[in-house]
């Protein structure tokens, strides 16, 4: 059973920072994207980042030049950081695990997701 976990998100200022983690378990996880989503309210959920297994990089043009996603795969871990942040951002994040790359940038994502994590930036 695929198991994946959001934490790190929380209350900031404008201009501040934040760094997001997701944990995943119950899948291989050097062999698969990992991919970072938000939704805030009213609105339908959106990819912010991906990451492939080979370490290949996507970003929304929103967050592109603000936000880094990387992975350690020893601690089957992925990371936003998230610089510079504007009270737009404010949203829940969520963490897929087990997509295809392909399937996160261009498609549907048919891995797993977190629970979310809260991100509110203050103006």
């Amino acid at each position: 059973q695929v198991h994946v976990v959001e934490s790190g998100g929380g209350l900031v200022q404008a201009g501040g920072s934040l760094r997001l983690s997701c944990a995943a378990s119950g899948i291989h996880f050097s062999a698969n994207a990992m991919g970072w989503y938000r939704q805030a309210p009213g609105r339908q959920r959106e990819l912010v980042a991906a990451i492939s297994s080979g370490g290949m990089t996507y970003y929304s043009d929103a967050v592109k030049g603000r936000i880094t996603i990387s992975r350690d795969d020893a601690k089957n871990t992925a990371y936003l950081q998230m610089n510079n942040l504007k009270p737009e951002d404010s949203a829940v994040y969520y963490c897929n695990a087990g997509s295809r790359y392909s399937e996160l940038v261009y498609g549907e994502p048919s891995g797993s997701w977190g629970q979310g994590t809260q991100v509110t930036v203050s103006s």
